[in-house]
């Protein structure tokens, strides 16, 4: 699989984190870090809480969701991009922007 780029929407198993065990999840790419690691936060379809950016298809180009989910920015990753099982899509710039100021925001509190 060819390099992954920051909004890069994949597909991993995701990792819970009370580490219990893991589930295959959407995943937002954060950064392209060097070597093969990748920062990762989770995209999931029940779960806001008050740092959650929702996300609509419309806000995905060259994919989509299954129905309209919750970037969790408050639980950042870093994988390997050998664990990625597949590419969704892309998230729009101006929601990558979202994601990016909450996870700031997160960092000050």
């Amino acid at each position: 699989m060819g390099r992954f780029v920051k909004g890069s929407i994949v597909v991993v198993n995701y990792f819970f984190t009370d580490l219990s065990g893991s589930k295959r999840r959407p995943a937002v790419v954060i950064a392209d870090l060097e070597g093969d690691d990748l920062m990762i936060c989770p995209i999931v379809s029940s779960r806001s809480d008050r740092y959650s950016v929702r996300v609509t298809s419309q806000d995905i180009s060259g994919g989509q969701l299954r129905q309209d989910s919750y970037i969790r920015p408050n639980i950042l990753n870093t994988v390997d991009s050998s664990r990625i099982l597949y590419t969704m899509g892309t998230l729009s710039p101006e929601k990558m922007t979202e994601v990016i100021n909450k996870i700031t925001e997160i960092i000050r509190i």
